[in-house]
């Protein structure tokens, strides 16, 4: 997975607040049995905490400054993005949403641009107050994706993902999936609370692992708006057996038989490994968002 070196990175797309203290609230998911519950029920990727009844009931501001605003100082180039994590995240937001306004202009439309709030510990949302046992999570409220980079190692330690860079471009892919469903409305419609291998949840995480190997399929040869040259010039086969052994890791059968040893089908939120691979599969082999109908 290589950025071209010369590409400006848009760190206006990503917002850090690591080190900053929440005003007001109380944490959404703590440690202990809670945050292991999470875990159970399969939160990480997902669409804010409210949609498992774990919102501290108000919700919290984002803070609005941060003396640990390590993105806006660091993340110049691409080259930076190569050789940094945190830089890495922006330039893989950068060209998530590159695609994305160009797609939905070619479709007649406009993209809504979500950006991606990077934290530590915990942070405030429109959805409530989170922590970083939640994972990564796309906020309806407030149209943003939150991201503790800390879940990349918890990845690659608990779960036994690869710790590939193309890992992290999947999560963060998957996350603007929901906020494309947001747009289309397909958030809205399927809000049900309902778990199980057939249920909404289950068919709203595949459709945003299509629709991140939609991205990915088309990431090299989208040009950035400014530059009209791409940000990410190239991705390998490795790093696509990266994205599918980090969409593997978090199926919610393989999850269940690390934590309880036992799968219950019934109690699915997210999908099996097997069908979160499927899906980010087609959506890379096709390039076609209309092939990523997960409710049919």
């Amino acid at each position: 997975m290589q950025f071209d070196d010369d590409a400006d990175l848009d760190t206006s797309e990503v917002r850090d607040v690591r080190g900053s203290r929440i005003p007001g609230g109380r944490a959404t998911v703590g440690g202990g049995i809670v945050a292991f519950i999470a875990l159970i029920i399969g939160m990480f990727f997902g669409v804010g905490p409210e949609q498992l009844g774990l919102s501290s009931g108000d919700p919290a501001p984002v803070p609005t400054s941060s003396s640990a605003a390590e993105v806006e100082r660091a993340c110049r180039t691409g080259a930076d993005a190569n050789t940094r994590d945190d830089c890495r995240i922006v330039g893989v937001v950068n060209s998530v949403q590159d695609f994305w306004r160009a797609e939905y202009a070619r479709r007649g439309g406009r993209y809504g641009d979500a950006r991606t709030v990077v934290f530590g510990d915990r942070v405030g949302t429109a959805c409530g107050t989170a922590t970083s046992a939640v994972g990564p999570f796309y906020c309806p409220g407030d149209r943003q994706v939150y991201l503790d980079l800390g879940f990349f190692d918890e990845l690659r330690t608990a779960f036994g993902a690869r710790r590939g860079p193309f890992a992290q471009a999947y999560v963060v892919a998957h996350e603007y999936g929901h906020h494309v469903q947001n747009q289309m409305g397909t958030l809205a419609g399927t809000r049900d609370g309902g778990q199980g291998a057939g249920s909404h949840s289950v068919r709203v995480e595949l459709q945003a692992d299509c629709y991140a190997g939609v991205w990915a399929r088309h990431a090299t040869t989208t040009p950035d708006e400014k530059t009209g040259r791409p940000v990410l010039t190239r991705l390998t086969d490795e790093d696509i057996r990266d994205g599918l052994d980090a969409a593997a890791a978090v199926g919610d059968d393989r999850i269940q038989e690390r934590l309880q040893g036992r799968v219950t089908p019934e109690s699915w939120t997210h999908g099996s490994a097997a069908q979160r691979q499927q899906w980010f599969s087609t959506g890379y082999r096709t390039g076609d968002m209309a092939r990523c109908d997960t409710f049919r």
